[in-house]
């Protein structure tokens, strides 16, 4: 007797594709929680480079207008640098190397300004925070506007 018969066959067959459909489900939430660890990584980075600006703007490094906030004007902001008041040869302060995108969205960040709040952020003359246009939820249960 040599070979398989079509019910071993059959039965082998049955047995890959059970496997296959519970290793979908597993692959899709292991691609998610990718995602959400960059997304989190992201969020921290651009968040710490925008409270680095703010402390330089208060310690004096950064030249800040009278009526401004202290928060950099814009992300590109961060990565162009700012002169250095305290340096006698004007060098540059750098913030971020590159403002990285939207890990979950694809997107640019939303932009929320000093002046509105948390709950409906809009973008304005600074930026205060941060937060992803991704309309999902995270595994958590969390939107991730919210994050």
């Amino acid at each position: 007797m040599k070979g398989f018969t079509l019910i071993e066959l059959m039965i082998t067959v049955a047995i890959v594709a059970l496997l296959a459909t519970v290793a979908m489900p597993l692959a899709e939430v292991t691609v998610q929680r990718a995602k959400e660890t960059d997304l989190r990584r992201s969020l921290r980075e651009v968040r710490e480079a925008i409270d680095a600006y703010k402390h330089a703007v208060d310690d004096g490094a950064i030249e800040k207008a009278a009526n401004a906030s202290g928060y950099p004007p814009s992300l590109a902001a961060l990565v162009d640098g700012a002169p250095d008041k305290r340096d006698p040869k004007g060098a540059r302060l750098y913030f971020l190397r590159r403002v990285p995108l939207d890990p979950v969205s694809g997107q640019e960040w939303g932009l929320r300004s000093y002046q509105s709040s948390a709950d409906s952020p809009q973008p304005g003359k600074d930026v205060f925070d941060i937060y992803s246009r991704s309309p999902g939820t995270g595994l958590n249960g969390i939107p991730y506007r919210e994050w």
